[in-house]
């Protein structure tokens, strides 16, 4: 079995933050934005939590397209590989990625080496930011509810 040296694992572990913190920015940018409304969100109270969940759904396929490329980039600079159903194509990235964020974890494609370490760290973001996105939308749930369109 190949045995992986030093660099490989910085490299490796460069393309794990470097997908956590992108991610992380994203998701920071977009509910701030959301917190800090709009005009017409704010004459129209219930459209500002229909505005949040559509905006927060769009976060989240953003930062899986991140973590999909880091991804193609591991798989590239040979920091493991994904096998099972898996031909190599942006949707078979897509696809995982979306798995292993969602912490679903269907297991049709599974990482091995140590790409595994990504596809952890992957779920681990993504169940605290979809948590984030979660509280987010309960405190404008609290903030709407109850107040007249």
């Amino acid at each position: 079995m190949y045995e992986h040296t030093f660099i490989e694992h910085v490299g490796n572990f460069s393309v794990i933050c470097l997908a956590v913190i992108l991610a992380t920015a994203v998701h920071y940018a977009v509910l701030k934005r959301l917190n800090a409304g709009g005009r017409f969100i704010e004459r129209y109270p219930r459209w500002r939590l229909l505005y949040g969940v559509v905006m927060s759904l769009i976060a989240h396929v953003i930062e899986i397209a991140i973590f999909a490329a880091a991804y193609g980039i591991s798989t590239v600079s040979e920091f493991g590989y994904l096998e099972g159903s898996f031909s190599g194509s942006i949707a078979d990235y897509l696809y995982f990625s979306f798995a292993a964020f969602t912490t679903v974890g269907f297991g049709d494609i599974v990482p091995l080496g140590p790409l595994r370490l990504l596809a952890g760290m992957e779920a681990l973001t993504g169940f605290v930011l979809i948590t984030w996105t979660a509280s987010y939308l309960y405190i404008e749930m609290s903030r709407t509810w109850g107040v007249e369109d």
